[in-house]
């Protein structure tokens, strides 16, 4: 496969019509990714609520392959939970590095990302936002841990 071919009319149509959820000046969390092969720039914010992903914004300056992840993700977060989103992160990481299946169900738009496995330097940008949003989510539990402790 050629590298103009990873670019399908598929990921070329989900990354022009993605939604843009505007960032939130009340997230419970913000988290800013780079990827350092190529230069994509995704932050998240994120406000959570018992369990559940309540609200979501991003700013997202990326390829193509990184936006088309954005996109689906902007497009079903909102009323995942937090395990849930979790469980997605590890298996985009699987799918791309491990040859595991792709996500099925609310999430199988992912699949058309699956060809991007075959090419590393295309990784980063493709997980950008998921692991955006597992770093938010994380600076959400640590926050909570304190507030317990406290």
């Amino acid at each position: 496969m050629e590298l103009s071919d990873l670019y399908s009319e598929k990921i070329l149509d989900i990354a022009a019509n993605a939604l843009n959820p505007p960032r939130l000046a009340g997230a419970d969390a913000s988290a800013r990714r780079v990827s350092r092969i190529c230069g994509s720039v995704i932050e998240v914010d994120l406000v959570v609520r018992d369990g559940i992903i309540v609200d979501y914004g991003h700013d997202v300056s990326a390829c193509a392959l990184g936006q088309t992840s954005a996109a689906i993700v902007a497009k079903h977060i909102v009323g995942t939970t937090v395990e849930g989103f979790k469980k997605l992160h590890a298996q985009m990481h699987a799918m791309l590095k491990d040859d595991g299946a792709p996500p099925t169900g609310t999430w199988a738009e992912l699949r058309y990302l699956e060809p991007v496995r075959d090419y590393r330097a295309r990784h980063a940008s493709t997980l950008l936002v998921f692991d955006a949003v597992v770093a938010a989510l994380e600076k959400i539990e640590s926050a909570e841990s304190v507030g317990v402790v406290s």
